[in-house]
């Protein structure tokens, strides 16, 4: 099972998203579980992003929101970079 990993950064990113989205901290954390012990669930739609940010990937939290994260797939780990809607997502 993969460990996520978060820095400063994210921290303050989601929580600034979860306050300002208080209706979908559910649908948040059942992603971040469902990340942890199946990243290739299909409900997750993991899929790599494209040309800067070709050295990521992306999860759906639903349609219209996701969170970019960074596989270290060494130490089976999950870096989770950025949350937001799909343009603010960088």
């Amino acid at each position: 099972m993969p460990k996520l990993i978060t820095n400063k950064q994210y921290t303050k990113s989601a929580g600034k998203f979860l306050k300002k989205n208080p209706h979908l901290v559910r649908q948040y954390y059942k992603t971040l579980l469902l990340l942890e012990t199946n990243p290739s669930h299909p409900s997750l739609r993991l899929h790599k992003l494209k040309g800067n940010l070709s050295e990521f990937y992306s999860v759906s939290i639903n349609a219209a929101y996701r969170i970019m994260l960074y596989f270290i797939m060494i130490e089976d780990t999950i870096m989770l970079v950025s949350i937001g809607t799909h343009d603010e997502v960088y």
